[in-house]
């Protein structure tokens, strides 16, 4: 499996910041390979629920904090990853 991206639709975009859709897309993939990254070296036998928040947690705090702010993302994803991580497998 690959690396954990984040994936925009641009429509979901405010008009005005449409044409950041890219940039914005390569800082949240960063932050959330970050912070997988981390989490997994850490990895000290913690729930998936504990995982994924402190996955959440720690991919916002990689971010501009009006990003952070403004980032929704798709929770299952999260959880998705937060479960590879408790397995030990590849997210």
């Amino acid at each position: 499996m690959s690396e954990p991206n984040v994936t925009l639709d641009p429509a979901s975009l405010p008009a005005a910041t449409r044409h950041l859709h890219d940039p914005l897309e390569e800082q949240l993939t960063s932050a959330m390979q970050a912070a997988t990254a981390r989490i997994r070296q850490d990895y000290a036998g913690e729930p998936v629920e504990q995982v994924c928040r402190r996955l959440l947690d720690e991919t916002r705090s990689g971010l501009h904090p009006d990003i952070a702010a403004a980032f929704q993302p798709d929770m299952t994803e999260f959880c998705r990853i937060a479960v590879a991580i408790v397995r030990g497998t590849p997210p």
